[in-house]
Order: structure tokens, then C-alpha cells, then sequence
């Protein structure tokens, strides 16, 4: 440890701490443009200048280590000269257009101006101008003439998303910050570019000019878009969200978002909200109170309860609804007498049901423990698509030295430094892991987690969404065994993991999603479900309740698909409009308060769940507030003693139905695509303008093209069993398995049939 005095205080700082890292510990704050902690050193804003004893001229504090004995004045008169001169000089060319700049108000260089630098400026010469650059429909770099090149941008973008999409181009005066040239932002975390941005150069361009940050009302919220719980500050007015920033959480998401977390809110107002309730009568929909909307809900359950038994009624639950939505839906199933009740909405295969534990599948670790991890397989997860953030913490341990490896359909652009990526047909992944477990080589994969002091082996959304689910899943977690790596699973929604520790999946008198499928229900209760959507197979789906006699919505928008097949639409809020919790990927439970009033006549759906039992003349759904439901819905010892990825099995023993299945059958793989994950998300305007929410192609590998006898750009009909055909055009990629198509799900493919099956391309037709 080294002993350094920062204006008369003494601290204890590492070997390689520099100045300003170690005024930070004794609570001494030295202005900077140019520096952040998670970000290289550049030291080119020189912001953060400062006297140093024995040193002849004033040094920078980010880039200088601290010494041995070493005194450092922060706030000198050498140091205040210093600070001064380089404020005068940024502000040479900036632009003094403070009261129309988007960022006047939370401005880094305004507020330092006016704590350092001085009150007026002896230049008269005209100011240099820079032209607006395009970056994409996220970032607006309209006024790049406020840019003072302290280059977090570009350091973000090829620190932590990956990929250097922007850089410092020309020199001396002519020095300007640009993407690439023809070129706009497209990382999946891109907006943080926004908070690096001291001054107003770089802002959010749909929050561009819509208000003042002091005419917002700031609350602390929790993400419901991705299973990682990112911890977010939602800024609002007039009872409306208008910008989402990050709220920095070391442990979860850092200082960061992701840009699905951060713009998805523009959903929240989409002309789309269902403001009241809505019956169908006549095949036309009408506006009703809610006094009529239960009535109506009332009398169906109770008149196909009657007419065909409680078995005739099936619930297909949202796992991204709160835990207290959870808890009373499953409540309200059991009193009623549901026995078919699921939340597994993007499952095929349930055949670890017999086998597992009565606890929730998890990350098996913290998330900071996978970060620290030395090496690691991901199998069936395409991680930049499913946990934006959460590859952003594993691509920086990769540039530390982890060895990072893959088994999907594809070798995916992971932008980080991978070990072994295979792509293989998903017929053969089981296979593959057993393979692994024999394999003695010490560079391949499995010797690279048998060697590493801190290993894990994780299955993503792919794996789950697999018709050999319970296959793979038993040959991953013995190879874990035999490697001596923590074994974990990424959760495909928000509140998977309390969905599974609340058990919401069918009694043993009950049909899981399938079942339901395969024999449709005379009543469905779909909670938080859009099922065109949020199914594995939005096709199949739609057929089963268009066969009910009644179909019940409860549901925050009025979707084509729900206006479709529903009889009765009772409007529900949105996580921003509710209290309630969420259990993220490493069990931890997470609780948040609304931040604006419900939409019109729209209401929490664990009030709307809670007076529905009532209406039914169910016993104990008496709750006066979320809390109350929570204290009733959390299992014995909290949701972290109920989290165990252990099934009694090994890989083995399972034998699937695909066993003996052609590898040279082309299979659909992709998933949910990045934009597509729930309809918050599908309905953010300005994410669904970005590269990655366009119409997707069938992507396949050069290989399987001859075969077929295509080319890039061709169009073909894609058919899937039990599904609609669709046109499609065709798009090459070597990087994928032969016998594999991509095709995430999108609006335009719902109907196609299975995210994960397989699929007949037509030439020619």
C-alpha cells in the first residue's frame, strides 16, 4: 500500500491508482471531462489538472500514479490557474447556446465553467462549426459543434459494446467525432454514449426537446424487459414517462443500459393502450365500465364451469408478471378449481418436470460471480440478442483473459475475444455436450473449464425453446459435474425465476401450453398473453382459442391478435403504473413503486386479479396493498432458498423423440428477436426503427443455399408444420450450422409456425 496526502489528507491507495482515483477516496472531487471510471485513460481534456509536489509543471490527475509520500493540491492557486486556462480554451469553439441546448441544466461543462473557470472570454473570432452527424434513431448528433473530443464515445464503443462505431477522425482543428462513414450506431447498448457525453453534443433523440431535467419528477425503478433487473431512474412529467437513465448498481448493470431498457418507454404512451374495458358482441368491440367488464368475466367462467367442467378452463400466464400478479393468478386458479395453468409460454419440451426439484431455475451464481468466472460455455444462447448488459460484463472478462466459448447454430458476432465458438444442427447439440464430457484435450472446451480455477456452464433462451429441451439440459449439467463448473440457466423473462419457485405450471390433473394446444379449452384466461406473440408458436396458439367459447385478456394493449380471438379485453397497467416485484436471474428479489398514474381506467392487474376472486366468491382476496400480496406470495426463506438447477438425471438416461432425426432437415433457430420481447418493447416506435427490429431474412449458410439452389436475395416460401407460409428472402452467413435457418420471430412471422422446429424452404413457388 502507498501513502498519499491529497490537501492536507492522508490515504492508503494500491500500487497503480492514479491521483484522481485516490482523491476520490478521501471525498475530494477534481473536475474532469475526459476520464471515467469504467473507460481507459485518455487524458486528452486535461480538465483535471493538478499541483504535485516536486513537479515542475501541473499534472494530470487521471493519468498520473500516485507515489510513495507523494502531496498533491487539488485546489491551489497553480492548480485553479490551470483549470481555468483549459476551461477558456474548450470554450473557444464551443457554441454559448446554453438556453436551446437539450442538455442546459445537467451539462458537465456548464456546471464546471461555473464552479472553475472564469466569468468572461477573451476570444472575438468567429467559432469553428462542426456539421450534425447521423447516428441512427436512437442518438441524435445534431449539434456536434458542442463536442470538446474527451472521446468517451469512442472509448465506450470499443471498451465495452465491442466494436469501435465511432471514432476521432482528421486532426488539429479539423478533428471531428463521427460513426463510420455510411455508417450509423447499431450496438445494442449504444444509448450510454448519451450519459458519457459531458456536454449536449451527443443526447437522446426521442427525448430530444420534450422537457427540462428540472421540470422532471425523478423515481427509482426496476427493468421488466430482460431477466438481468437493471436498476433504472424513470424521469416523468405531467404524468407521463419521458426519459429513462441508468441507476447505478455495481452488482447488477453497473452504470450502464441497455438501449431496450432505456428506450422501450416510449411504448408506455402508444396510441395502441387499452384505456378501458372492451366486450365483443356482434363480432364488434364496444367500450364498457368495469362494473360490466367483471360481470361479463363472471358469467363465463362460471357458465363453461357449469356447462363442461373446471377442466374446461385453461390460464396461460405472462412469467414476465410481477410476483404479486404471479401469486394471485395461480391463487385464483386453485381456488377456482384450474388445473391447467402455465407460464412456460416459450417451452416445447416438459419432460424435466418428473425429474427436478421443486425450485427455480437460475444463473447459479451472482451475477458478479459470472463476471469473475475464467472460463465459460454458453450453449443455445444468443447473448447479445437475450442479455445485452450482461455481455457487456462478460465481454470485459474475456478481454481479461477468460476464455469465453459458444455451442449454438451459429458462431455468433460475440465482438470479444472468444475461445471455441461450434455451430452445429440442434439435433446434434446433445451429443456434442457428451462428447465433451470424454474430451481430454486441455485447449478444447471442456479442458478449458476443467482447468479454469472458476468455470460455469450456462443454457440459454435456444436450449429451453428446443424440442430436446430436457436432453440437452441433462447433458450440460453432467458435463458441469465433470468439469467442476457452476451450472446455470439465462431466464427468458424478467420474472421467469418466480415463476418457476411459485410453480405456475400445471396440476397433476392439468395440461401444460401444448396439452392445451392439442385439445383447446372452452374458456381461456390469458394473463398479461399476447399469444401471437409471446408463444413459441404463435400460429398453433391463435387456432386453440379461436375454438373457446369464451376467451378472457387481461392485458395492457389492444393487439390485432388479441381484438382477434378474445370476447373480453380488461385493460391493466404496465410495470411503470404499479407496484411490485421482480426476481432477476441470480434469485435476487427486487421491489419498485409505480412512477406515474394508470392510463385511463386502466388498473393494476393484481387489483383487477384481486377483485375477480371476490367477484367469484373465492376466500382470502381481501389485499389492501401489493406488500400485503408479496408477504403472502414469498416461499419459506425467501426466493433464494428455492433456486436448484439440479435434475436427478444424467444425459444418459434421456432419450428424446428427435433422437433419430436427419441432420440435413432444416431447422428454424433465432428465437425472440432483441426488439421483440414484449410489447412494451413492440410498441417503442423508435427501437423498431433500428437494424435490429428489421423485417428478418432467412438466413442460412452457403452450403445449405447450394443445396436448395439459391443465392442471396432470392425470395422463397418458408412453411413450418401447422403454420402459415410466408415469403422470404434469402440472406447467406457461414457462420452458421449447415441444415440451419435464422429467422427470429417478428411481426411479420408469427404465423410461420415454431421459433424452434423445423422448417421447408420453396424455391421457385
Amino acid at each position: 500500500m502507498l501513502q498519499v496526502e491529497i490537501d492536507g489528507k492522508s490515504v492508503e491507495v494500491e500500487q497503480g491508482t492514479n491521483i484522481i482515483e485516490a482523491a476520490h477516496k478521501t471525498g475530494t472531487y477534481i473536475p474532469h471531462f475526459c476520464y471515467h471510471k469504467k473507460l481507459s485513460i485518455a487524458a486528452n481534456c486535461r480538465m483535471c489538472l493538478v499541483e504535485v509536489e516536486k513537479a515542475p509543471k501541473p499534472q494530470p490527475a487521471c493519468a498520473t500514479p500516485v507515489t510513495d509520500g507523494m502531496k498533491v493540491k487539488t485546489n491551489s492557486e497553480l492548480a485553479k490557474k490551470a483549470q481555468k486556462g483549459v476551461l477558456e480554451f474548450l470554450l473557444i469553439n464551443h457554441p454559448l447556446d446554453c438556453p436551446i441546448c437539450d442538455w442546459g441544466g445537467e451539462c458537465q461543462l456548464q456546471d464546471l465553467v461555473m464552479g472553475y473557470g472564469q466569468g468572461n472570454s477573451r476570444y472575438t473570432e468567429e467559432k469553428h462549426t462542426v456539421p450534425a452527424k447521423d447516428m441512427g434513431p436512437l442518438i441524435s448528433a445534431a449539434e456536434m459543434s458542442r463536442c470538446i473530443h474527451c472521446t468517451r464515445c469512442v472509448r465506450f464503443t470499443e471498451e465495452i459494446a465491442g466494436f469501435q462505431e465511432i471514432a476521432m477522425a482528421n486532426r488539429n482543428e479539423h478533428s471531428e467525432i463521427m460513426p463510420f462513414i455510411g455508417k450509423t450506431v447499431t450496438s445494442e447498448i449504444s444509448g450510454n454514449v448519451i450519459d458519457l457525453c459531458p456536454v449536449g453534443a451527443l443526447t437522446s433523440k426521442p427525448f430530444r426537446y420534450n422537457a427540462r431535467t428540472w421540470e422532471m419528477s425523478r423515481r427509482k425503478s426496476i427493468s421488466a424487459h430482460d431477466a438481468l433487473g437493471s436498476n433504472l431512474i424513470v424521469q416523468t412529467k405531467n404524468r407521463q414517462v419521458l426519459r429513462v437513465i441508468p441507476m447505478e448498481n455495481e452488482s447488477i448493470n453497473e452504470c450502464w443500459l441497455s438501449d431496450r431498457d432505456r428506450f422501450a418507454y416510449e411504448g408506455l404512451n402508444h396510441e395502441d393502450r387499452l384505456t378501458k374495458p372492451m366486450i365483443k358482441q356482434d363480432n364488434q368491440w364496444i367500450e364498457v365500465d368495469w362494473e360490466t367488464a367483471f360481470n361479463y368475466v363472471v358469467k363465463g367462467l362460471n357458465g363453461v364451469s357449469n356447462d363442461h367442467g373446471k377442466d374446461a378452463i385453461g390460464m396461460w400466464v405472462n412469467p414476465a408478471s410481477t410476483v404479486e400478479e404471479l401469486f394471485l393468478a395461480k391463487k385464483l386458479a386453485a381456488d377456482f378449481g384450474i388445473n391447467s395453468i402455465d407460464s412456460r409460454l416459450r417451452q416445447q419440451d416438459y419432460r424435466l418436470d418428473e425429474n427436478r426439484h421443486h425450485d427455480a431455475f437460475w444463473l447459479g451464481q451472482s451475477i458478479e460471480e459470472l463476471g469473475q468466472c475464467d472460463a465459460m460455455l454458453f450453449v443455445g444462447a444468443d447473448l447479445r440478442t437475450e442479455q445485452p448488459l450482461l455481455t457487456a460484463r462478460i465481454r470485459r472478462a474475456a478481454q481479461n483473459g477468460a476464455k469465453v466459448s459458444t455451442l449454438n447454430a451459429r458462431r455468433e458476432d460475440l465482438r470479444m475475444p472468444a475461445h471455441i465458438q461450434v455451430a452445429l444442427h440442434p439435433t446434434q447439440w446433445a451429443d456434442a455436450l457428451r462428447q465433451m464430457v470424454q474430451d481430454t484435450d486441455e485447449n478444447s472446451i471442456s479442458g478449458s473449464l476443467k482447468g479454469a480455477e472458476k468455470s460455469a456452464v450456462i443454457i440459454g433462451a435456444a436450449v429451453q425453446q428446443h424440442p430436446q429441451f430436457a436432453e440437452i439440459y441433462a447433458a450440460a449439467q453432467r458435463l458441469a459435474q465433470e468439469c467442476g463448473a457452476k451450472f446455470g440457466i439465462l431466464p427468458q423473462t424478467a420474472n421467469s425465476v418466480a415463476a418457476d419457485a411459485l410453480e405456475i405450471r400445471p396440476t397433476k390433473n392439468g395440461n401444460n401450453l401444448q396439452e392445451m394446444w392439442a385439445n383447446p379449452k372452452k374458456a381461456v384466461v390469458l394473463v398479461n398473453v399476447d399469444p401471437l406473440a409471446d408463444t413459441f408458436n404463435g400460429h398453433t396458439a391463435m387456432t386453440a382459442l379461436q375454438s373457446a367459447e369464451t376467451v378472457i385478456a387481461l392485458t395492457a394493449y389492444q393487439t390485432s391478435s388479441l381484438l382477434e380471438v378474445a370476447d373480453v379485453l380488461l385493460p391493466i397497467t404496465p410495470f411503470t403504473e404499479t407496484s411490485g416485484s421482480l426476481v432477476n436471474m441470480e434469485g435476487r428479489l427486487q421491489s419498485f413503486y409505480g412512477v406515474v398514474q394508470p392510463l385511463g381506467e386502466a388498473r393494476p392487474m393484481w387489483k383487477v386479479l384481486r377483485v375477480l376472486g371476490n367477484r367469484l366468491h373465492l376466500f382470502g382476496f381481501d389485499y389492501n396493498s401489493s406488500q400485503e400480496v408479496l408477504q403472502a406470495a414469498t416461499p419459506v426463506g425467501g426466493f433464494e432458498r428455492h433456486l436448484d438447477n439440479l435434475v436427478s438425471f444424467n444425459a444418459n438416461e434421456v432419450s428424446g423423440s428427435l433422437k433419430d432425426n436427419n441432420i440435413n432437415q432444416l431447422w428454424r433457430v433465432g428465437g425472440v428477436g432483441l426488439y421483440d420481447t414484449d410489447n412494451i418493447v413492440r410498441h417503442a416506435k423508435s427501437l423498431q426503427h433500428t437494424v435490429w427490429a428489421a423485417e428478418p431474412k432467412a438466413v442460412i449458410n452457403s452450403r445449405t443455399a447450394e443445396r436448395l439452389g439459391v443465392a442471396a436475395g432470392n425470395t422463397i416460401a418458408g412453411t413450418q408444420a401447422g403454420g402459415e407460409s410466408h415469403v422470404l428472402m434469402v440472406a447467406i452467413d457461414d457462420n452458421l450450422a449447415d441444415g440451419v435457418v435464422y429467422l427470429p420471430t417478428h411481426l411479420s412471422n408469427y404465423r410461420l409456425g415454431a421459433m424452434m422446429n423445423t422448417i421447408e424452404l420453396k424455391w421457385g413457388e
